[in-house]
């Protein structure tokens, strides 16, 4: 059986180190809010290049928390209209609500999955205060196009980074490579134990260049409080443990090279899946996918018009595979206010993609099984 991701395997490449710092912060009787919080937070924050990571309880939560940070910092307000990607995970989407914030759904690019831009100029009017872009299964979501949008109206741009963590973007401007999580306002990252940089837990952070917003965000997290017992704020109980950033800590020297990996499985399935019935994320006659790095394979996603039949079939031959996502959100009885309209491209992805197995981990034969069992589907 080929594993869609066995994260078992993934740590067990790691098993002494993360033992040692579990024994570590275990005779420690340190557990929340201490030293190994802070160093995690000191080298997150200096891998994505930011002034501020600020560990909190999980991805979903960190993207409340800038959300609410900006509430608090009188830049949004409630009813206030937030552009997002209507081919998403709902966590994006929750993140709007849970904050009496108004989601603005714009259609997918086909070819990319990621919001299209181009769409998003005509979804603005004078309640829209932001955009939410989501790096979709690893891939970087941004251009020129999008900066420019966000300059002339006066937006915040807030990353949806749980997916793309290492990912890199050129700027044309500046001539440099930009980390996702860098790009805008603020940026939500999520640890969960499948994401590349993963938890033994859940886990998630906030990166962000503006100081003020890291310190709102900061209390947020802490029940609204800067200082024990005294709440500025209407928080949460958002906080990373110390045993979880000890173990981020050390994957994160990891990270870089386990993502090179994955964009050379990446680069193999886009070169030797040779099947009329299966359409691949991206041509590798056009781009060297393993030089690539504005794409981090978190999910190798394909899509096929008989995607339940191929599921089967991978199943029967020993090959795990899931579906990201089967419903969107849009269809979700979550909101069921929705459910009468239509985002016939968001739909089309969620009635045809399949993710393929994708870990650093897969070795060379699986992954030729993987080929040799799709090209003769």
């Amino acid at each position: 059986m080929i594993k869609f991701l066995n994260i078992q395997k993934i740590n067990a490449q790691y098993a002494d180190e993360l033992k040692q710092v579990a024994a570590e912060v275990i005779d420690s009787g340190w557990y929340l809010l201490g030293e190994r919080v802070k160093i995690f937070e000191q080298q997150l924050a200096e891998y994505i290049r930011v002034k501020h990571a600020i560990a909190c309880g999980n991805g979903l939560d960190a993207l409340r928390l800038i959300l609410k940070a900006y509430k608090e910092l009188g830049i949004l307000k409630d009813g206030d209209e937030i552009i997002v990607p209507a081919n998403t995970y709902i966590a994006t989407i929750l993140a709007i609500t849970d904050n009496q914030l108004k989601p603005v759904l714009v259609e997918p690019d086909i070819n990319t999955y990621n919001l299209d831009i181009s769409l998003i100029e005509k979804y603005i009017n004078e309640n829209t205060k932001a955009i939410v872009v989501v790096h979709l299964y690893g891939q970087v979501c941004w251009n020129k196009q999008l900066e420019e949008i966000a300059k002339k109206y006066n937006l915040l741009i807030i990353e949806d980074n749980a997916q793309a963590i290492g990912a890199l973007y050129h700027d044309e401007f500046s001539n440099e490579l930009k980390r996702t999580g860098s790009l805008g306002n603020a940026a939500g990252n999520s640890f969960y134990p499948g994401k590349n940089l993963g938890a033994l837990g859940d886990a998630g952070a906030v990166t962000t260049n503006d100081d003020k917003l890291a310190e709102i965000v900061r209390a947020l997290g802490n029940y609204g409080s800067k200082q024990k017992y005294i709440n500025e704020y209407k928080g949460y109980n958002s906080r990373m443990d110390e045993i979880q950033a000890a173990f981020l800590t050390i994957k994160l020297k990891y990270l870089d090279e386990e993502n090179q990996k994955r964009r050379e499985i990446a680069k193999y399935y886009c070169e030797h899946i040779k099947n009329d019935k299966i359409i691949l994320p991206l041509d590798s006659n056009k781009i060297n996918i393993s030089n690539y790095l504005g794409h981090v394979w978190h999910l190798f996603v394909v899509r096929t018009k008989e995607r339940d039949k191929l599921q089967n079939y991978l199943a029967e031959k020993g090959i795990q595979t899931l579906i990201h996502y089967p419903i969107p959100p849009h269809k979700q009885k979550a909101f069921k206010e929705w459910n009468y309209i239509s985002f016939p491209i968001t739909e089309k992805i969620h009635n045809e993609v399949l993710s393929l197995p994708m870990s650093s981990i897969l070795d060379e034969n699986e992954i030729k099984t993987i080929v040799n069992v799709l090209n003769k589907y």
